[in-house]
């Protein structure tokens, strides 16, 4: 996981909601190219105040309308996932906030 308020990505984040999000992704691609050749790889990165990169999120609405509904049978399980991916969200935020507090005592 990356922070995106970190500086290093805060000059991105006027310009557009996701643009944090995209900048991670775009960094972290070249880490990870090698695995593309042992199934789909897709890299998520979501800002820690929601959007998420554009690749990941048309993986996840496919993922979360057909596979999961189709699976499940369950027509909720599209908002489930979304719900699942901002409770990681907020938990790191709250790791970061602690770490943040720390460093001033």
């Amino acid at each position: 996981m990356s922070c995106t308020t970190a500086d290093s990505y805060l000059e991105a984040s006027p310009r557009e909601d996701d643009a944090a999000a995209e900048l991670v992704s775009s960094n972290n691609v070249a880490k990870y190219v090698g695995l593309s050749s042992q199934g789909e790889f897709v890299l998520i990165a979501v800002e820690s105040h929601g959007p998420i990169n554009r690749d990941a999120l048309q993986f996840l609405n496919e993922m979360g309308s057909w596979r999961l509904v189709e699976t499940t049978g369950d027509v909720r399980a599209s908002s489930f996932l979304f719900q699942r991916i901002s409770v990681v969200v907020q938990r790191f935020n709250s790791v970061l906030l602690y770490d943040g507090l720390n460093w001033f005592y």
